[in-house]
């Protein structure tokens, strides 16, 4: 038997079933319907008779019908085999007048699985309760999110530093009725940023056809954050370029731009063009990103002199700010004069950080690092054997090699050196380096959140590390992000 073409688009499956359970039916090749009549037992050998086809209108008169192909009336009369006709209804679907008819629902799904209903299930519950991965392993499921849930989830995602889960949050908002939602694409950006990506949070800017200022702010501040403030202050002069005008939060993310690339001049600059060329009067948090440009550059003194001629008495987080950039350069004088200020203004700012002490067990240095969908945490209390041990162990050697001396100041037990030596060896972050690196395939970022900030010894082996293995190693501790690659650091060692 021939193979059945198709006669309509939407009834080929339909057809198909119907002939090929019953013998007697038949399509020629020519799209006409025949039904074939089995020879009788007298005439094995005779061959098989068409008793009717299809019937064309006569050319000269429209009324009368002349069948082609078939058997004449009076042969068809005597058969002993007779069958329904088929009919066809509106749609062009052929089925025997006492078959029950389908319906268009069973049509298009007689042929398909079952599908169970999506879960009832509330989304933004699961968002308020913190449960982020399992709304959106609901979400791929088949239940839908609105606006809310969007929202929540890619604020949640930016604050878990989950890199990996804000993706999918990104692939389902593509098929969403929000896709073009300006404010949802800024939240994205502001996810990749805060998730160390600016390669994807530029990648998304770009392709924006819709910007407004805060998208802007969002991108110069994320290059801020991740230690590229010089493609921070080029997006700023794009951003000058196509119209836009700089407000009082345009200063900000570019005053910590330019402390992020040390561009003290530049920094100036831009402070003294607020009030002169936008009319902007500086407010506190103003004069106290210029301190972080003036500071992480280790202009200390022009920092207190900048202070001195503020219009307004510092506050706290001015002071202490100050300190911090005297401690890290290592101006002891001016570290002990900014810390009587800060005894006159709020005495127990001083008490808790003059001497540095171990954390207490309840803030345990804890480091998590990102491997595909699953995050592994680390704690410098747990015990670390097999294949990370060694191949840290290897790191070590390789280090030692490449000019890495301990820096034995940040241990504050009372040990002796080759102890101490040994307890920066084995801090968390180097452990969940090394686990990275065997479990992961070569040139694969590593991405770890670090709860503590990094120490000086460790930011120095991290460089190192990286120039080794050949790999991009962000570490996010609680005040920065650290782009460790080919022996450098984003931060330009400022931890």
């Amino acid at each position: 038997m021939a193979s059945l073409p198709s006669l309509h688009p939407t009834s080929n499956s339909i057809i198909s079933s119907r002939f090929n359970s019953n013998p007697q039916l038949s399509l020629n090749p020519t799209y006409s319907l025949a039904l074939i009549t089995p020879p009788s037992s007298s005439s094995l050998h005779a061959p098989s008779k068409t008793l009717c086809t299809y019937a064309v209108p006569n050319a000269n008169n429209p009324r009368l019908h002349r069948r082609h192909g078939g058997a004449s009336r009076r042969e068809s009369s005597g058969s002993r085999h007779k069958t329904q006709p088929l009919h066809r209804d509106k749609k062009n679907q052929y089925q025997r007048p006492n078959e029950p008819r389908l319906n268009d629902y069973q049509l298009s799904n007689q042929n398909e699985p079952l599908r169970s209903d999506p879960p009832n299930i509330d989304l933004m519950d699961l968002c308020l309760d913190g449960k982020v991965q399992e709304a959106v392993d609901y979400m791929a499921q088949g239940i839908s999110a609105d606006y809310r849930v969007f929202c929540a989830l890619l604020n949640s995602c930016g604050d878990s530093d989950s890199l990996e889960l804000g993706k999918r949050v990104h692939e389902f908002l593509k098929r969403s009725p929000f896709a073009g939602d300006l404010e949802l694409k800024n939240s994205l950006i502001q996810m990749y940023g805060n998730c160390g990506s600016m390669k994807d949070a530029r990648k998304l800017f770009d392709r924006m056809r819709e910007r407004n200022i805060r998208t802007w702010h969002l991108m110069i501040n994320g290059y801020a954050v991740n230690g590229r403030g010089d493609d921070g202050l080029l997006l700023f002069e794009q951003m000058k370029k196509v119209g836009l005008q700089p407000d009082e939060d345009t200063f900000l993310v570019v005053l910590s731009a330019c402390a992020s690339a040390e561009a003290v001049e530049e920094g100036l600059i831009h402070f003294a063009a607020m009030k002169d060329e936008y009319g902007i009067v500086p407010g506190i948090e103003h004069y106290l990103g210029v301190v972080d440009v003036l500071g992480k550059s280790g202009h200390l003194n022009e920092a207190e002199e900048f202070i001195e001629k503020m219009p307004f008495e510092p506050t706290v987080e001015v002071l202490e700010a100050l300190r911090n950039f005297a401690r890290i350069h290592g101006d002891m004088e001016l570290e002990d004069r900014v810390e009587e200020l800060l005894v006159y203004l709020d005495p127990s700012k001083v008490v808790a950080d003059k001497i540095p002490l171990p954390s207490r067990k309840k803030h345990s240095a804890t480091n998590m690092l990102e491997e595909k969908n699953m995050v592994c945490p680390y704690r410098c209390t747990d015990p670390y054997k097999g294949e990370t041990y060694e191949k840290l162990k290897g790191l070590n050697g390789q280090m030692r090699e490449a000019g890495y001396v301990p820096d034995t100041r940040y241990v504050l037990h009372d040990i002796d050196q080759e102890a101490k030596e040994q307890a920066l060896q084995y801090h968390s972050e180097r452990l969940a380096i090394a686990y990275g690196l065997i479990s992961t395939p070569p040139r694969t970022t590593l991405r770890i959140m670090k709860n503590l900030r990094i120490c000086g010894d460790c930011h120095n082996a991290i460089k190192i590390m990286s120039k080794i293995v050949g790999r991009e190693l962000i570490v996010r501790d609680n005040k920065r992000f650290h782009h460790f690659k080919d022996g450098k650091c984003s931060c330009g060692d400022y931890w």
